[in-house]
């Protein structure tokens, strides 16, 4: 890389040397100095060129590595040849980044162990940070969690050590990934939500959208989908008109995964498209693997099985051949998942095996999950019912590990504490240039004030100055009465969101209190039983005898769990309550099957009498925890003989009346007073039935939130009617009528 002009400039200054021996020595030692000066400055040229080198490797990586593999070697090659060890230490990292994320995990863990070593001769803390880094990501890859986050723990004391707060953030946030890929969701929103608060501090908006995308990875594991889209789409605008392909990629197929478990296929079908071919420009080997299955899955669903299998086929391909663990156990469950869709329960019982063995491997409790449940259903088709039925305690199991209370209550604090740190800081900032707005004016006062006191031009124009001055002072001042009473209004609305934040803990205190009680004792139910059992201290029919007492309180205390994770998810923001046009014979027709037996077992009369021509247009979900709350409070309070009769009318011309109506106990007109508050006063029901007193709460947050409105009428000792409204589909009944 010397030019040739300047070896031979080289040359013939030491050939002038050695063939004048006679010449004086201060000229020969002024000819070796001029002969050193020149390779030095050659030298400097060629670390110039290195670092450049070195820069456009990590600039090409996001949009092309096979660019940033040819610039690193090249660097590396140059480093060599004139002993420069940071350009051949910088140009190994970018080496191996390019190389595990084409799967040559041997070639890159060479190049990140020679890279160490030299940063640690040279003492350069920050690239050794950098080093570790980039070596964690190849382990949490390998599913190796154990030595990525000890690669990340050196980073971040690094980091601390030098106060990078950016490079802390990463680490953070790289910590988050290890443990989402773990599966432990809690721990992992602590340090994404940690790089978050450091990159919005900071301003960078490409972090902080990289974190806004593990944030909705997390939300799409807990099957909070709105929520997810939410996050994955605020990311996506971010990085939509930047030159990280990789960033673009990665969220389409993000925004495709979610889509996908919506049932969307035909839109998810469009994202995955839009990653694959980001993953196959950029040869991602984890990336393509990847949405192959995610394609493969669509495909199965959508009924296309030779499509769905060819996907799922080269993804295992992929993932096998570069050792990909995640990607291998998901391609094989979604195999199994594709042959249980057909029916072929036999191949699909081999991959399903295959697919759990690994995912325990992997200890991911959304992988585990997947795999146990198409266990299940490979087992079941098969006939081996007692088999399926243990997968299918084991899928609950992990289901239930995932939505931790803790998880969805540590969520809920941080979207407040970071909604309300940047609605805070946002208003420090609109302060700061107000400050300098009017401090800009008063030096502009001040200045013209001066003028005036020296130009003294007589009295007129004394006065045209003096009137123009006064006019442009009332102006400021207006003008800083108005700000005054924006500031005045913003804190304000601070006021309110601290009223908000404090009566959603209050609430939160009541339920946590109610879901302490309420599931402690049907738990303690069985777990009094199974001891009774394991000492044989109850014979079998005694145990008969007792298992209709705990089915009763498992199935009260299932409905009132499912009732309140609903209205978790509803008041959650942006909660999607997308009114469908739907029979409201469908919705009771069910209900009034399920709890049939229920009511006759008190001797109770349930008549279902809504016409099959009633269309509402609402959220069917909600309406159906509605029904199903009121009906299960009929039969709470009535008793031997009595009748709940479910009927349902047009009210107006846009609106349909559902009424539960039954002849039990009643309602007295002081407890009337207190249904729907936000107040636990539950009353034991004709049978000593126990309630939470929450249930009605609900029901009314969930109408008004559909539109709609409910109250009730009821006398003691003579019954109870709850009724409420919600919107009529006229458009489909003005179709039925037609028809």
């Amino acid at each position: 890389h010397i030019p040739l002009r300047q070896h031979l400039t080289i040359v013939f200054l030491f050939f002038t040397v050695s063939s004048f021996a006679s010449i004086n020595p201060r000229e020969v030692d002024s000819l070796k100095t001029l002969v050193q000066s020149s390779l030095k400055s050659n030298r400097e040229r060629n670390i110039v060129s290195i670092d450049r080198l070195n820069k456009l490797a990590d600039d090409y990586f996001k949009s092309n590595p096979d660019s940033t593999l040819y610039y690193a070697r090249l660097s590396i090659n140059l480093s060599r040849k004139i002993n420069y060890p940071a350009g051949i230490a910088n140009g190994l990292v970018q080496t191996g980044h390019a190389n595990y994320f084409r799967g040559k995990f041997k070639e890159s863990t060479e190049n990140f162990e020679e890279a160490i070593l030299i940063y640690k001769r040279l003492n350069d803390k920050r690239m050794l940070s950098n080093c570790y880094t980039l070596y964690s990501r190849m382990y949490n890859l390998q599913a190796n969690y154990k030595a990525a986050l000890t690669y990340l723990n050196l980073a971040l004391d690094i980091d601390k050590q030098l106060k990078l707060e950016q490079d802390e953030a990463d680490c953070y946030k790289n910590i988050g990934i290890v443990y989402y890929s773990k599966g432990d969701l809690s721990t992992a929103l602590d340090f994404y939500f940690k790089a978050l608060y450091i990159d919005i501090k900071l301003g960078n908006k490409f972090a902080a959208a990289a974190n806004y995308n593990d944030i909705g990875a997390v939300m799409q594991n807990m099957e909070v989908y709105p929520k997810a889209l939410e996050y994955y789409k605020k990311s996506l605008k971010i990085f939509q008109d930047s030159a990280d392909l990789l960033a673009v990629g990665t969220l389409n197929q993000n925004v495709g995964e979610v889509l996908l478990a919506q049932k969307n296929y035909d839109n998810a079908i469009v994202y995955l498209t839009k990653a694959l071919v980001i993953a196959r420009r950029q040869d991602d080997k984890d990336g393509l693997s990847s949405v192959y299955t995610d394609l493969g899955l669509c495909y199965a669903h959508k009924n296309q099985p030779a499509r769905a299998l060819y996907y799922l086929t080269t993804s295992l391909k992929i993932a096998s051949k570069y050792k990909i663990v995640y990607n291998e156990s998901n391609t094989l469950i979604g195999f199994a998942t594709a042959y249980n869709l057909q029916k072929n329960y036999k191949a699909a019982y081999k991959y399903a095996l295959q697919g759990q063995k690994l995912a325990g491997k992997l200890g991911n409790l959304s992988v585990r999950a997947n795999a146990a449940l198409q266990l299940n259903q490979t087992l079941a088709g098969l006939g081996k019912f007692d088999e399926a039925y243990k997968y299918l305690s084991q899928y609950n199991r992990l289901k239930d590990s995932l939505n931790n209370n803790e998880t969805i209550q540590k969520l809920t604090s941080y979207n407040l504490t970071l909604n309300f740190t940047e609605k805070e800081d946002k208003l420090a900032l609109q302060q700061g240039k107000k400050d300098v707005l009017f401090q800009h004016r008063m030096d502009r006062q001040e200045l013209l004030s001066d003028i005036f006191l020296i130009i003294t031009l007589g009295m007129i124009t004394t006065a045209i100055v003096y009137y123009r001055q006064k006019r442009k002072t009332e102006k400021v001042n207006a003008m800083l009465q108005d700000k005054n009473r924006e500031v005045l209004q913003q804190k304000a609305d601070l006021d309110d969101q601290a009223k908000k934040l404090n009566e959603l803990n209050i609430l939160k205190d009541r339920l946590m209190s109610i879901l302490a009680h309420d599931l402690r004792s049907p738990l303690n139910t069985l777990r009094g039983l199974f001891n009774l059992l394991q000492d044989d201290t109850i014979s079998h029919a005694q145990m008969l005898e007792m298992i209709p007492e705990v089915l009763k309180k498992l199935d009260y205390t299932s409905d009132f769990l499912d009732t309140l994770l609903f209205w978790i998810n509803s008041q959650m923001e942006n909660f999607e309550n997308v009114a469908q046009s739907f029979y409201v014979k469908d919705i009771v027709a069910g209900l009034a099957e399920n709890y049939h037996e229920q009511a006759a077992l008190k001797g109770i009369t349930l008549v279902d009498k809504v016409p099959f021509d009633v269309i509402a247009s609402a959220d069917p979900d909600s309406i159906r925890i509605v029904i199903r709350n009121l009906v299960t409070n009929a039969i709470k309070f009535s008793r031997e003989n009595d009748v709940i009769e479910i009927s349902a009318a047009r009210y107006d011309g846009q609106t349909n009346i559902i009424t539960v109506k039954d002849s039990g106990i009643g309602i007295s007109e002081d407890n009337l007073r207190n249904l729907f508050k936000n107040k636990v006063n539950s009353k034991e029901g004709t049978n000593h039935e126990s309630g939470t007193g929450m249930g009605l709460m609900f029901c009314k947050d969930l109408i008004e939130k559909c539109g709609g409105k409910i109250w009730v009428t009821s006398k003691r000792g003579q019954g109870t009617e709850f009724s409420f409204t919600i919107p009529a589909d006229v458009l489909n009944e003005a179709d039925l009528e037609l028809v």
